[in-house]
Order: structure tokens, then sequence, then C-alpha cells
């Protein structure tokens, strides 16, 4: 992506060269449109539950952000002549009553002919160009809150294998499910100075985004980051995501961990998350506050999981 040539236009404000969840075009002095596109393949066997977690996941970089939502497009592949057309229904419907949670519609879509089902949305949405929230602004001495569990990865590779009980599959797809419209319209009541949403880069992959645009570095506590049921025991059996293992891969010489840590710690912290929680920074002073709105209107616990502090050689070091 590095090599591309992009035409600068002074209308965009995020584009390519930014770490920023979605694009930002400017329409007015006022507001910008903001704009974003992701799609995947099943996590769970079940297509109107896949069909509600693709959606919530497409929708997350506009809440990030702290835009709002407007209207989306399916992007569709389904192999027509291997799987009956009700379940193609069922994952749309999925995505069309997740839309209206989100109080938007679908306006239409494209779908092709493929060897495995994919699913998601390009979501357009609006936002106020004074309060556009990017990853690149976290301010040393800033708190780092997260706003969900983290694991998501390694209990679909459980779920896969067929060894997620009950209460495991069921917290991970509540948390996948849930939109971060609450969340994102709580934290924008309060000093935030940044945000991202925590997806297929992992948690360290998302927070050293941050870092590195923010000209930063942070340090998180271990046990203060919550997990979903269970992420620790398939770690330690080593049922863990190729994915997971190839971000651990690529970010480890930026990581400075505690001696103390073990291999399946840091392949946890380096989880793709499907749907994850928002990433905040916030000022001190606010943090405390945020959290408990946050804990007081969610069906999880949100967590201050550590602080940005100045650059240093590392860019996260993990205690």
């Amino acid at each position: 992506m590095s090599k591309l040539k992009i035409s600068g236009q002074s209308e965009y404000s995020s584009g390519f060269e930014t770490f920023d969840d979605c694009s930002i075009y400017k329409i007015n002095e006022e507001q910008s449109i903001i704009q974003t596109v992701d799609f995947f393949t099943p996590i769970v066997g079940d297509p109107y539950t896949f069909g509600q977690i693709s959606a919530s996941n497409s929708l997350s970089d506009i809440y990030a952000m702290g835009g709002k939502p407007l209207f989306a497009l399916n992007i569709v592949g389904f192999p027509s002549d291997k799987l009956d057309l009700s379940i193609l229904s069922d994952i749309l419907q999925g995505g069309i009553d997740k839309c209206n949670s989100a109080n938007i519609q679908i306006l239409g879509g494209h779908s092709i002919k493929d060897d495995v089902p994919k699913y998601g949305l390009a979501v357009t949405g609006l936002i106020d160009n004074e309060k556009i929230i990017t990853n690149n602004n976290a301010n040393e001495g800033d708190d780092i809150i997260l706003t969900k569990p983290i694991g998501s990865g390694i209990i679909a590779t459980a779920i896969k294998k067929n060894l997620a009980d009950e209460k495991t599959y069921n917290h991970a797809v509540k948390v996948m499910k849930d939109l971060n419209k609450e969340s994102s319209g709580i934290m924008q009541k309060y000093n935030i100075n940044s945000c991202t949403d925590v997806t297929g880069f992992g948690l360290l992959g998302h927070l050293s985004e941050m870092c590195k645009g923010s000209n930063v570095s942070a340090r998180i506590q271990y046990k203060k980051i919550p997990l979903l049921t269970n992420t620790e025991n398939f770690a330690k059996k080593d049922i863990i995501p190729g994915g997971s293992k190839k971000n651990f891969e690529f970010l480890k010489n930026i990581i400075q961990f505690h001696d103390s840590f073990g291999l399946y710690q840091k392949l946890i912290l380096s989880d793709a998350q499907t749907s994850g929680g928002l990433l905040i920074s916030c000022n001190k002073k606010d943090s405390l506050n945020l959290l408990m709105e946050l804990n007081k209107n969610l069906d999880y616990k949100a967590s201050i999981i550590g602080e940005f502090t100045n650059k240093k050689n590392h860019s996260i070091y993990c205690e």
C-alpha cells in the first residue's frame, strides 16, 4: 500500500495515508461524509447470527470516529450451487435487523457467486467536522479504556472445532453482535482525544497504530484487560487462529513484554477480533467518570487497561 500513488485533494482529510478507521470527505465547513467497508466469511454456524455479527462489525468504524451512520449497502459472496438460498436470506435478514438497531436501512448492494459465503456492508455516515475523532491524537498521560472483552478470534476457532460450550458461545456471540453505538455516544460526552475499534489486527495491533500516529508509547496491564469466557483456557491449548499468530509475529519487535508473560498471553493480546470494542484515549480527569457511565449502560465491563506515555524505544509495554 505504501507504494500506491495517491492524488491529493483538500476535501479528503483521511484516506490511505493515515491509519484511521474511515475515509473522510469534507462536504462543507460544518460536516463531512465518512465511509467504511468490511466483509468476511462465517465465524459461527447460524446464518442469521453471522449476518448480525458482520453488520455490527461493519458499522463499528463509523462509531469509532464519532460519526452517525446514514445507510449501508450489502456485499455478498455466496455459493448458490452448493447452499440453499434460504441460508443467504437468513444472513441478509440478520444484517437488516442489526441495521434497524442502528436506525439505518440497507439500500442495496452487490452479490457474486463465490466458493464460500461472505457477507458485510459498505457504510456511509455523517460527522461534524469539529467532532471528528481520529486514532492519531492520543496524548501522553491519557488513560486507555477498552469497552469490550477480547478473545473472539480464539473463541471462534474453538466454536469451529466444536470445543466451545453453551456459556462460552453465548458470551462471545452477544459481545460480537452488540453495536458500539452506545459506547460511542457515551464517550463523546467526555474529554477524549483519540479512538479506534479493535478488530483484525488485535488489541496490540490497533493500539500500536494509535501510538505510531500520535508519536507516543503505551503501557498496559494484562490483568486489567477483560477477556471472553474461556479465552485463556483455549489459548493455553493453542486453539488460536493463524491470523492472530501472524499479528504477533508482525508486532513482536515493537512490543516489550514482562518476563512473566507466557506465549499464550502474548497471543491473546494479538488475537484478531471481530466486532471488537472501542479503544479510547481519555484525559485522566474524565476517565473514571467515562468508565462509570460505560459500565452503567453496557452489559459487559469496560476497563482502564493502561496509559499513554512519552515516546520510548518500544511502542507498547505489557506488564
